[in-house]
């Protein structure tokens, strides 16, 4: 009979799969917001890209793999999620007694991640049902009432990308403690330029239409 795995084994390997599972999500998240960007050179180089995703039905297999990929990293994450009002207040005291920013920026991720997780569900099923995939159609949503949607969405998104790359980066050695404090700043560097990136989108799709 094979030994039965001890508890630190479970959590080293479920740790791993969050970590693999946050690594391709931040990939797949900075490379969409590239691409969801180019609206801002131009919306006929847009209509391009997702003509090109649709007609090679990369959109339609991403979408589902995306969403269940999101739930299988929601659902390892969870375990260390602060859910009760007793544990949420237990690790605020805790973070303000170790006065240590990195604690505050995973509870940042604790609550992002609750909002990406419903507002993914949205975005995903509003945008596969509604194709093609046209700025013409993404900016008739903004006017029907998806501009706030959006507004909370995309900073969730990016923060909760920016800070889990952070985290990984120090968990496996990548920042070391000394370099901390730079890598920190790139970071928020490189998110503020998604954030510009992303509302100078938001903005050219909303005029367009």
């Amino acid at each position: 009979m094979l030994a039965s795995r001890s508890p630190a084994d479970v959590r080293s390997r479920l740790d791993f799969w969050q970590a693999l599972s946050g690594a391709v999500l931040a990939l797949f998240i900075c490379v969409h917001l590239l691409l969801e960007g180019s609206v801002v050179i131009s919306p006929k180089l847009t209509n391009g890209i997702a003509w090109l995703l649709e007609v090679t039905f990369m959109a339609q297999v991403a979408a589902p793999c995306l969403v269940l990929l999101i739930l299988f990293h929601f659902w390892i994450a969870a375990r260390k999620m602060p859910f009760r009002a007793g544990e949420l207040g237990v690790f605020v005291r805790h973070s303000r007694s170790l006065r240590e920013a990195d604690t505050w920026l995973w509870l940042v991720q604790v609550f992002t991640a609750v909002v990406i997780l419903a507002g993914a569900f949205f975005h995903v099923y509003t945008v596969m049902t509604d194709l093609p995939i046209t700025v013409d159609g993404s900016s008739k949503r903004l006017h029907d009432g998806w501009l706030a949607f959006y507004v909370i969405f995309l900073p969730c998104i990016i923060l909760h990308t920016g800070i889990g790359i952070y985290r990984l980066a120090v968990k496996f050695g990548i920042c070391s403690r000394a370099g901390r404090d730079r890598f920190r700043k790139a970071v928020w560097i490189i998110m503020a330029c998604y954030l510009a990136l992303g509302t100078l989108a938001l903005a050219r799709v909303w005029f367009l239409g």
